[in-house]
């Protein structure tokens, strides 16, 4: 027999609905602009993003999926249209044949160096700017904990500088 759930007090839940309504407008609001800007969903600028942080721009489709909360035929999907556009390609694993990387090309980078200004005014627009220091640290604190730090260190031993930009790359995502 299951037990009773612990419902959540006024507080928890005032808490929860401000974080699912702030986070759902945000992101909706910043996929708009890149896509009225760049042609660009919110969703493939995080692809770029993430394979333009890591070591050679290659990921491991298994890990990119992990990083992205997508199931394997979700990644698939995704990695399809930006295929499709020459911002990704897929090369095979050469110690395994079985894996596959995901590889951000060139004009991928460039894409997302002409998209990251409008993506980075739009976090500042519609959070940062709207925030004390104060806020935007308490924030940080109360939320840092409920995600792995981006980008992993190789070989999944948590976070690394791998940049290149003196933490530019980060600030766009």
């Amino acid at each position: 027999m299951a037990a009773d759930p612990q419902w959540l007090s006024a507080g928890e839940q005032k808490a929860w609905r401000a974080l699912v309504g702030a986070t759902g407008a945000l992101m909706a609001t910043l996929d708009a602009e890149l896509q009225a800007e760049h042609g660009m969903s919110l969703a493939d600028y995080e692809v770029l993003v993430a394979l333009s942080e890591v070591p050679d721009r290659r990921l491991r489709m298994s890990d990119l999926a992990g990083v992205l909360h997508l199931s394997p035929s979700g990644l698939t999907r995704r990695l399809d249209a930006l295929t499709r556009r020459g911002w990704v390609q897929r090369e095979r694993c050469p110690s395994d044949r079985r894996g596959t990387f995901a590889v951000l090309t060139d004009e991928g980078y460039a894409q997302l160096e002409k998209a990251a200004p409008t993506h980075v005014r739009g976090v500042r627009q519609h959070l940062v700017d709207r925030l004390s220091p104060r806020q935007l640290a308490n924030l940080a604190g109360a939320l840092g904990g409920l995600a792995p730090e981006w980008p992993p260190k190789p070989g999944g031993e948590g976070p690394a500088d791998v940049s290149g930009g003196g933490g530019r790359a980060r600030a766009r995502r």
